[in-house]
């Protein structure tokens, strides 16, 4: 898409104007360098059918060029278009038009293009009831052992992953001083990207988090320069992949087949309290802030999961539209 011949300067134009829109409008720097290449593909098949200028388009030009995408074979697996491939262009055409009508350059009439099935991995998340059963299987193991103090880090790694929200890498890169107990913050430096951000937590996370810090974690280090936060075994930093072995552990703890049966990740954690806030009515733009996402598009996928358990229908809508607001919501620190 992105060598694409768009010979019109008119569509040259609207493509850098689009994109610039598209950043003004705060989507993620992904999403504004890809979807002006998307719609450079539309610009292409409107001059092969004789249309050089947006004034001599039409909503039934616009319909045309989907019917052909669904019809266009996938010359390198075979086959048709994925449906994921479609829904990124209905996005396109639908925020194209959006653009055209916000900027005064041409209105046309709904597209009324019905959004394709979604063929991707369903996002897995943990109930809170799960998460409880996940903390109550941290105790009543190895006490009075050697073993005892990976209860404690256990359970430091439920409330870094589930309760403030860090991504895999965020919580390998995780020191212990990066952690402020008199303000309950966690300073993550090595983000996503490299962003810094910081999370906030209560005070059951805190006292989860000091229990460790201050009686088990001394008791696993072997170098007192040690600044990681996690510590293995061996008493250096604890690794992800073991963090990920260590939550399966604790998932089969628990008497839960259903439970017992979910692909439980450390990302699982991450995608399981971002659905918890806003299922509490918890507004998408401060989960955006909470989980350090550049905009609302990566944290809109919530409103699906947070419908569907809750038994509602999901509200009509394109992707990353009409974004529906909430009051803020503090969850209670007896929740864990």
């Amino acid at each position: 898409m992105k060598n694409l011949p768009v010979k019109s300067p008119s569509f040259r134009y609207l493509e850098k104007s689009f994109r610039e829109w598209l950043d003004v409008l705060g989507y993620a720097p992904t999403t504004v360098y890809m979807m002006p290449n998307t719609l450079r593909e539309f610009f292409y098949y409107l001059e092969q059918n004789g249309i050089t200028n947006i004034t001599q388009m039409d909503t039934k030009d616009i319909r045309a060029y989907y019917t052909q995408l669904k019809t266009r074979p996938n010359t390198r697996r075979g086959g048709g278009l994925s449906n994921s491939y479609l829904n990124k262009q209905l996005q396109m055409l639908y925020k194209f038009t959006e653009y055209l009508r916000q900027s005064g350059r041409l209105v046309l009439p709904p597209l009324n293009l019905e959004w394709e099935s979604d063929d991707t991995e369903e996002i897995t998340f943990l109930t809170q009831g799960e998460i409880k059963e996940l903390f109550n299987a941290t105790y009543g193991y190895n006490e009075g052992t050697a073993l005892e103090p990976l209860n404690s880090r256990d359970r430091a790694i439920l409330c870094v992953f589930y309760g403030c929200g860090l991504r895999r890498n965020e919580g390998y890169h995780l020191d212990v001083s990066d952690i402020n107990f008199e303000r309950q913050i966690i300073h993550v430096r090595r983000g996503k990207a490299y962003k810094e951000r910081l999370v906030p937590f209560n005070k059951t996370l805190s006292k989860h988090l000091q229990d460790y810090v201050y009686e088990a974690r001394v008791q696993l280090v072997t170098d007192s320069r040690e600044e990681a936060f996690f510590i293995s075994q061996r008493g250096t930093r604890m690794d992800s992949m073991s963090m990920s072995l260590r939550l399966k552990l604790l998932k089969h703890r628990t008497d839960n087949i259903e439970l017992q049966n979910k692909n439980v990740r450390l990302h699982v954690l991450r995608h399981s309290i971002a659905t918890h806030f806003l299922q509490n009515g918890m507004s998408l733009e401060k989960i955006a802030r909470f989980l350090g996402h550049a905009s609302l598009e990566s944290t809109q996928v919530y409103t699906h999961l947070a419908h569907a358990e809750n038994g509602q229908e999901e509200p009509k809508q394109p992707p990353y539209r009409n974004i529906p607001k909430y009051e803020y919501f503090k969850l209670h620190e007896d929740e864990l």
